[in-house]
């Protein structure tokens, strides 16, 4: 990107090898000492000409005007978009409400001649709708023309003395589900698509999360659809979804080796990480690189492996098995049945093991081990949350710590981000661990930000220590998961110490901690006396001392 100060991996580089950092953003318009990171978001324009105190946008757009006023280039959108095949040769599908004129001199529906004119589409009248697919017994592709070909008289019907047939294809999955969003805010409207305060009630869709592999098309496609319907006056808006977030992959962990292709070649099995075997993609397949001998992949799931001296082993051939992450199927056998882990580890215990593997757009390897730690953490919770006692005093440490877990758990949900609210929540439950008595106080409003994460384990909770939960009005609440969700004090929140960067000549050499109220003479005392800045300082003079209150300081030695 050649923008250290606002792309991350160009920060690090100049860094690395003491290249400058131009800041041209910042966020209120002046440029920073010195930069402890990149600056990546939207902000003023600096150091950068006729473009100085101008807003992302406004400078975005000046850029532009002035290449297209000096020639050097002009304004154009790109699009990749290809023209969309939109009809299926299957039956299963919404049937295209289309028709065409037939010439026949006797009966279409019995075999006789007839030419079907595909150059004059019919479609059919809004009161003949919806088109219903008609019953057939056999659904076997094999014309071309599609399934519906066999329905004959469903296909050919008479209208006004002449003769027509309906269109035989049908619509891709893709037109029933690109407007389900639509359909789910008044399903039992049997008169309309929805109602009108059904809509103002629900749309926009706030949040819209789904897989890469299946969302990008159907955003692409329910955006299609919505427009569609916002150009002749169905929706109210252009957009149907405000966010998108892409949920990554779990991929299944199997463990390979490698077995001898051709018959008679020895060994019969290889190390599943030997560095002999090796890919060859002109060949297809593996071979070893001194031999030249083939060698195909072979797998083993989790249930099947020997651990040895904590590796695994294949359990009769005893080479070292490798562990690959690969998308789940079930050819590899490495896909994962949701019901047997709730019958061994409990709905809870899953539920809270795919948010804290990662965060929610990164693929990630499943590895049913990494449930027994989220299992002992809901263990200890159990633990520690019986031993709760009503009226026993909240010590300040535990109130800290309890309100920045709920400040923490709050803002991560917003941002999706609940593997960090989770191991919030562990810090949390570790802290209560220690403790001689452990207060209600401190347990019950843990227990309703657990709640989303573990609902079954904290009703059952709050239900044996006879918690009331209320509701955000006051009133009572039936259960925890419509409890009102827990405040925190902000004050409670904020570290009497910080840890400062400290930076020689722009470089990070070392950390301190300091009051959040030491003023710039006392942080400077306390810097100069660290035993790395004082070996810095040797036979060097200080020049300038920069403190940014609560974030960095910087000594210029020269």
């Amino acid at each position: 990107m050649a923008v250290p100060a606002h792309d991350q991996r160009d920060y690090e580089f100049a860094r690395a090898f003491d290249l400058p950092v131009i800041q041209v953003v910042s966020n209120d318009g002046t440029a920073a000492a010195s930069l402890e990171e990149a600056f990546s978001g939207e902000g003023i324009a600096i150091n950068s000409g006729i473009l100085d105190g101008l807003s992302t946008a406004a400078a975005t757009a000046k850029m532009l005007d002035h290449l297209e006023s000096t020639g050097f280039g002009e304004r154009r959108v790109s699009y990749k978009l290809r023209d969309w095949v939109f009809s299926r040769q299957r039956y299963w599908g919404e049937p295209i409400p289309i028709y065409f004129p037939v010439k026949t001199a006797g009966d279409p529906r019995k075999g006789d001649p007839h030419e079907i004119d595909y150059d004059s589409p019919i479609a059919v009248d809004e009161s003949e709708l919806p088109l219903k697919l008609p019953e057939l017994e056999d659904y076997k592709p094999g014309d071309p023309a599609g399934v519906l070909m066999k329905a004959i008289d469903w296909r050919f019907f008479q209208k006004d003395g002449k003769w027509f047939a309906r269109e035989t294809n049908t619509m891709p999955q893709w037109a029933g589900s690109c407007w389900y969003y639509l359909r789910y805010l008044d399903p039992r409207n049997e008169s309309e698509i929805f109602s009108q305060e059904a809509y103002d009630d629900w749309m926009p869709v706030d949040l819209y999360v789904g897989g890469s592999e299946h969302a990008v098309l159907h955003l692409l496609y329910a955006r299609f659809w919505h427009k569609v319907l916002f150009d002749v006056g169905v929706v109210k808006h252009p957009e149907p979804f405000q966010k998108l977030v892409h949920q990554g992959m779990v991929l299944g962990m199997v463990y390979r080796y490698f077995v001898a292709k051709a018959p008679g070649v020895t060994p019969v099995a290889r190390a599943g990480d030997d560095k002999r075997v090796q890919p060859d993609k002109e060949r297809g397949g593996f071979f070893d690189l001194e031999t030249g001998e083939q060698y195909e992949a072979a797998f083993l799931v989790e249930s099947e492996i020997s651990i040895v001296d904590g590796r695994p082993v294949h359990p009769e051939h005893q080479v070292a098995l490798q562990p690959v992450a690969e998308k789940m199927s079930k050819a590899r056998g490495n896909v994962v049945n949701p019901d047997e882990v709730i019958a061994q580890f409990g709905a809870d215990s899953l539920r809270l093991y795919e948010m804290f593997m990662g965060p929610l757009e990164q693929v990630k390897p499943w590895q049913t081990s990494g449930l027994q730690g989220v299992r002992r953490f809901l263990d200890r919770v159990d633990t520690q949350a019986r031993r709760a006692e009503e009226g026993a005093p909240l010590e300040l440490e535990t109130a800290k710590l309890l309100h920045r877990t709920v400040k923490k758990v709050s803002f991560d949900i917003e941002e999706l981000r609940f593997n960090t609210a989770i191991s919030a929540m562990m810090i949390y439950i570790n802290h209560l661990t220690g403790l001689k008595t452990v207060p209600l106080l401190a347990v019950e409003p843990f227990l309703r930000v657990l709640c989303p994460f573990a609902p079954h384990l904290t009703e059952e909770v709050a239900a044996y220590l006879g918690i009331s939960p209320q509701s955000s009005d006051g009133s009572a609440a039936s259960c925890l998961s419509l409890a009102a969700w827990p405040e925190w004090d902000e004050a409670l929140c904020v570290d009497d110490t910080v840890t400062l960067p400290v930076q020689v000549n722009g470089k990070v050499k070392d950390r301190i901690d300091v009051s959040r109220t030491a003023t710039e003479a006392q942080v400077k005392a306390a810097v100069l006396e660290r035993e790395v800045i004082q070996k810095l300082s040797e036979s060097k003079e200080l020049k300038k001392f920069i403190y940014v209150p609560g974030r960095i300081c910087n000594l210029i030695l020269r």
